[in-house]
């Protein structure tokens, strides 16, 4: 295999295994997430009257963000994980939205009907599945023709940071391993374009963005969720029982991010990779007519 193509260990039904799990370290970086900061290349597509599908939900931050920008549409949220959809209903309930529903699914194998949603989102989900490629397939299968498949994911070794530090350094490698290890691809946001284009679609706009955490608050919140998280999420666990990592190897990664975010000249930087799919509209062949905008 290529160094573009790792080979990755599949598991079960081509899904791998959610490396980070839903300790509160995780929750707290993923309830942060808003469709401002995580979705902007989105937004500008979309219609007060769109449904929308929101794949990987978590929490619901996205997701509640996303029903307020479709009053006259309706937004469903899905996740492989029951408990946090609890979270997700709490968040939609808390800020009195009705149009929004969750409900348990595989992106590999939605349970929704062919052309069911005028968008359908996902985000820092493909870095996790087993076959990307056959998600982004699913993903276009329930989105209607001249709909939009809307992904985004980070990619691992594009993060930078400064001042340099060793530590840091083991932490990407580790958590490289790690995420291969169960299945999944932790530089996705590279490879988007690429699977969207194996998954049949032609009409691939891709894109990137950045977030960047340099505050003396950012850095402090950054670096805290990360050494939590190497010591006591299912990360740490996996790292740990796939034999990656030691207790102390853990210990120092964790300590490392507690010395980056004490850095008072600290900076931290996370690419993300974007693509906007176009579904081809029904009839139109290679080099028929444009798929016309959702309305």
């Amino acid at each position: 295999m290529s160094e573009e193509e790792p080979r990755r260990p599949r598991t079960g039904r081509e899904t791998a295994v959610y490396t980070h799990g839903h300790h509160e370290s995780v929750l707290r970086s993923h309830t942060w997430r808003t469709a401002a900061n995580s979705a902007a290349y989105l937004v500008g597509s979309i219609e007060p009257h769109l449904r929308i599908l929101d794949v990987g939900c978590g929490p619901g931050t996205i997701t509640a963000d996303l029903a307020a920008l479709v009053p006259r549409g309706g937004v469903t949220g899905v996740d492989r994980a029951p408990d946090v959809l609890d979270r997700a209903r709490a968040t939609a309930a808390g800020r009195g939205l009705d149009n929004v529903r969750f409900a348990v699914a595989d992106v590999h194998a939605l349970d929704f009907p062919d052309g069911a949603f005028d968008v359908v989102h996902a985000h820092q989900v493909l870095q996790h599945v087993g076959d990307p490629v056959g998600a982004l397939r699913e993903m276009g299968r329930v989105t209607r023709p001249g709909g939009l498949v809307a992904v985004r994911d980070a990619d691992y070794a594009a993060m930078t940071w400064y001042p340099r530090s060793e530590g840091l350094d083991a932490w990407l490698d580790l958590y490289r391993r790690v995420a291969r290890g169960n299945g999944g691809e932790p530089d996705a946001g590279r490879r988007l374009r690429s699977w969207a284009l194996r998954a049949g679609f032609t009409d691939v706009t891709a894109t990137s963005s950045t977030w960047t955490f340099a505050t003396d608050e950012e850095r402090a919140w950054w670096s805290g969720l990360w050494a939590e998280r190497t010591l006591a999420s299912a990360y740490a666990a996996r790292a740990a029982e796939g034999g990656h990592a030691t207790a102390p190897d853990l210990e120092a990664v964790s300590a490392a991010w507690r010395e980056w975010g004490r850095s008072p000249d600290g900076w931290f930087g996370v690419l993300h990779g974007e693509i906007l799919c176009r579904k081809e509209a029904a009839g139109a062949g290679a080099g028929g007519a444009a798929a016309p905008a959702p309305r």
